[in-house]
C-alpha cells in the first residue's frame, strides 16, 4: 500500500489506516477476538496506522492494540492515541500533571515505554491556543514518555490554530464526502507546515458504506442511536452531523457515480485519500473481511468527474446547513 510521511514525526503510515474506536464501545459489543482479527487482516493488508484514544471503551481499545503488537513483535506499526476526555472538558484540566497521569496510562495499555503520537481529544476550543499546553507536550517529548504530538479537532478553526505552533505534527479532523470544509484552508495549511492530516469519519459513521436504510436500527449502546443529536458528544461525530435521511439520499447519488470496481465504502475512501494534502485515512471496521476491504479502497483509481460528483452533493445536499458549523 502507497505510504506517506505523517508530517513532523518523520513515520510513513499507510494511506489507509484503522480507526479503533469501535475495538473499546460506543458501537455496540465488542468481541476480543474479533478484535484481534480486525488488527491482523488491516496488517496483512498493508496497514501500518492504528488510530485509537484512552476513553474508547476505557482503555479497551488501547489494550487490544496492545495485545496485538506484544503477539507479533517486529512489526513496524505507528500508533496513535489521544487524551484529555477522561476529565470534565474545561481548559484548566489541561495541566502536565494531567498529561502525565494519562500518558503513563496509555503506554502500560499498549504496553510501550514511549508512545508514536499522543493527541489532544477534541479540548475545549481555548486550549488549542493555550501556549503552556503545547509546553506541557513538550516537556513530554524531552522526558521520553511520548516521540510527537498532535491534535483532534471538531472544527477548522480549532485545526488552524493547533498549525500555528511549531510542535504540532498531525491533526485529525472530520473529511468526507459529507464534510468538505477542511479543503478550503486547513488542509493547505497544514501542507504548508508539515503538518500531517489524519482523516477520521470517512464513511460518517457509516453513511457512506450504502448499507443503511430508513428501517435500519442501531443498538442502544451504539452512539448513532444515542448521539444523534449530540446528546452525549459532538454530533458531528455522527454521521458527520447530517440528518440521516437527508444523508440516504445523498447517499443514494453517491452511489451513482462510484467508480466501477469499488464499492460505495472503498470509493468514499479513495477520495478523501486523494485529497491533496490528507496523510492518512482511518475507516473503522467490525470484521476482519471489513477491515481487509477498507484497506482496498488505497487501490481505487479517482477521477476528476467523481470528484466533481462529490463537490456537487455537498453543495446540493450539505454546504448550506454543515459549512458554517465545522
Amino acid at each position: 500500500m502507497e505510504q506517506r510521511i505523517l508530517g513532523k514525526t518523520g513515520r510513513n503510515v499507510s494511506i489507509v489506516g484503522l480507526g479503533t474506536w469501535q475495538l473499546g464501545a460506543d458501537w455496540g459489543n465488542v468481541d476480543p477476538a474479533q478484535a484481534q482479527a480486525i488488527l491482523a487482516a488491516s496488517v496483512e493488508a498493508g496497514v501500518n496506522f492504528f488510530d485509537t484514544a484512552d476513553v474508547y471503551g476505557d482503555g479497551k481499545s488501547e489494550q487490544a492494540i496492545g495485545k496485538f503488537l506484544a503477539d507479533n513483535p517486529g512489526l513496524d506499526i505507528t500508533v496513535a492515541t489521544k487524551m484529555g476526555r477522561r476529565v470534565d472538558q474545561k481548559p484548566e484540566h489541561y495541566t502536565l500533571a494531567n498529561f502525565r497521569q494519562w500518558v503513563d496510562r496509555s503506554r502500560k495499555n499498549l504496553g510501550t515505554d514511549t508512545l508514536d503520537l499522543v493527541q489532544l481529544h477534541c479540548p475545549p476550543t481555548p486550549v488549542y491556543s493555550n501556549a503552556e499546553v503545547y509546553d506541557a507536550l513538550d516537556t513530554l517529548v524531552s522526558e521520553g514518555a511520548i516521540r510527537n504530538y498532535g491534535v483532534s479537532v471538531e472544527r477548522t478553526d480549532e485545526a488552524l490554530e493547533a498549525i500555528r505552533h511549531k510542535g504540532t505534527a498531525s491533526v485529525q479532523i472530520i473529511l468526507n464526502a459529507f464534510r468538505l470544509k477542511p479543503l478550503d484552508e486547513v488542509l493547505p495549511a497544514a501542507k504548508a507546515a508539515n503538518v500531517g492530516i489524519i482523516a477520521r469519519v470517512p464513511l460518517a459513521s457509516g453513511l457512506l458504506s450504502g448499507k443503511y436504510t430508513k428501517e435500519t436500527t442501531f443498538a442502544e449502546n451504539d452512539h448513532r442511536n444515542y448521539n444523534r443529536n449530540g446528546d452525549s458528544f459532538d454530533v458531528g461525530e455522527t454521521f458527520s452531523g447530517v440528518d440521516y435521511e437527508l444523508g440516504l439520499k445523498a447517499v443514494a447519488e453517491f452511489e451513482q457515480i462510484v467508480p466501477e470496481g469499488a464499492s460505495t465504502a472503498q470509493a468514499a475512501i479513495a477520495w478523501i485519500a486523494a485529497q491533496d494534502g490528507v496523510t492518512t485515512v482511518i475507516p473503522g471496521a467490525r470484521n476482519g473481511e471489513q477491515a481487509a476491504a477498507n484497506a482496498a479502497a488505497a487501490s481505487v483509481s479517482v477521477s476528476e468527474e467523481f470528484d466533481g460528483g462529490v463537490r456537487w452533493i455537498y453543495d446540493h445536499y450539505f454546504r448550506e446547513a454543515i459549512h458554517p458549523r465545522w
